[in-house]
Formats: C-alpha cells, structure tokens, sequence
C-alpha cells in the first residue's frame, strides 16, 4: 500500500506505516477510521491520532 505509506509520510507520520500495511489499511479506508482504530494501531499520541484524523477528511 504504497499511498498510504506516502499518505503517512505527507504526514511526518511514517512511523506508523507498517502498522497501516499489516492490517490491510488503504487510502479508502482511512476515512472512516476512528480514534479507537488507530490507538488499535497503535498510534499511541494524541496529536498523532488527531492529526491523522483531520487529514483523512481530505481524502
């Protein structure tokens, strides 16, 4: 899923792109992920969990 991993990395974010990959999570999907799916990911900081959030209403 190379978007996403670039996606992450538009972000400063890239840290969590295998996360992304290993669960099969793609540009479609990033949308309707919630706080609680990305703390299931792993994404352990707040304003990381936000920032990706706000971001994927652009998408």
């Amino acid at each position: 899923m190379p978007d996403t991993r670039l996606w992450l990395e538009s972000l400063g974010l890239d840290c969590y792109a295998k996360a992304f990959e290993e669960n099969a999570i793609d540009l479609a999907i990033i949308p309707k992920l919630t706080e609680e799916h990305l703390k299931d990911l792993g994404v352990g900081a707040l304003g990381h969990r936000l920032r990706i959030l706000e971001e994927a209403k652009s998408i």
